[in-house]
């Protein structure tokens, strides 16, 4: 199996986590949940076909694990992971 195949797969398992918290997580202000879900899904969409749209994305998950550091490390560390993951697919 090739590395852009792993990064590919993993970046796909780290998307579903991050829906998964989006999904159990009542306490995420509405607009945040809203930003969040849309680069989620753009990102998803993305992945594959059209990586260079993702590049946009990174600032805008990098702000967002910012502003849930400290009412939600474990979504701020996902979304940390999946910019590193970004990353490594060279986006």
């Amino acid at each position: 199996m090739s590395q852009g195949r792993t990064s590919e797969e993993s970046l796909r398992e780290l998307l579903a986590r991050v829906h998964e918290r989006l999904s159990q997580s009542g306490s995420i202000d509405e607009e945040s949940r809203r930003l969040l879900g849309a680069l989620v899904r753009d990102i998803g969409r993305a992945l594959g076909h059209r990586p260079g749209e993702m590049a946009g994305h990174v600032p805008h998950l990098e702000s967002l694990a910012v502003r849930f550091q400290t009412d939600h490390p474990g979504l701020a560390e996902l979304l940390r992971q999946l910019t590193d993951a970004l990353g490594k697919l060279g986006i």
